[in-house]
């Protein structure tokens, strides 16, 4: 049973998300916020129970305290916690802040139901989610022509390292990644662990959003 948090500031909405996804037999609705702060108290007081949150479904403008803020607060206090941003098409730059903040996966706020629990089934198990055309809409920067340079490290990956980047910027998990090319599953880790290692960064999310800022299958090509 995975177990959720609902943060999302209009009651109607929070209510209709906790009516669809408590149709999921592994998914539990263990609390619900309005607002960031109020996250923070329920993921807080859930913590040491056997209602744990593992999962928070984050709108990302709320009063009070934005889903931003408390991306980064909630995983500074527990970074096993995943955070899945709800958001629209017109928020690429608070978007991009929770990508920094930390969070896993993006998803437009009119995704079925059904896409929406399979999405947090994804990032319990540590996999990205991006949501369709999120992740290059916010790359797109229309007032800008030049070409990204290549970040420090890039040139070191292999032939094949970059064939895996370029599918994490698509939002390939491993085992997609592993049919894509024909590996294993633990050949891929490796390659991802190589990748961050090399590029100097955190976790897949952000290899994800270099990959998409890149274009990256014309930098492999190149």
């Amino acid at each position: 049973m995975i177990h959720v948090l609902l943060v999302e500031d209009q009651a109607i909405v929070r209510q209709g998300l906790k009516a669809l996804l408590s149709l999921e037999d592994d998914l539990e609705i263990v609390g619900e916020a309005a607002n960031g702060r109020e996250a923070l108290e329920v993921a807080q007081r859930l913590r040491s129970t056997p209602d744990a949150v593992e999962v928070a479904l984050m709108d990302i403008r709320m009063p009070v305290m934005d889903g931003v803020a408390a991306t980064r607060e909630l995983l500074r206090q527990d970074p096993s916690v995943k955070v899945l941003v709800l958001t629209t098409f017109e928020e690429d730059e608070l978007v991009q802040q929770a990508v920094q903040a930390g969070a896993a996966g993006y998803l437009l706020k009119d995704t079925p139901s059904e896409d929406i629990a399979q999405a947090i089934r994804t990032v319990q198990r540590g996999h990205t989610q991006f949501g369709p055309g999120i992740l290059q809409k916010m790359m797109v920067t229309p007032t800008s022509t030049a070409k990204p340079e290549l970040p420090p490290g890039f040139d070191e990956l292999t032939p094949r390292e970059r064939e895996v980047l370029a599918l994490l910027g698509k939002g390939a998990s491993n085992r997609e990644i592993a049919a894509a090319l024909f590996l294993s599953e633990g050949t891929v880790k490796n390659h991802v662990t190589h990748i961050l290692g090399r590029l100097g960064l955190r976790d897949r999310t952000q290899a994800a959003l270099v990959a998409a800022s890149l274009s990256l299958d014309e930098a492999v090509d190149g």
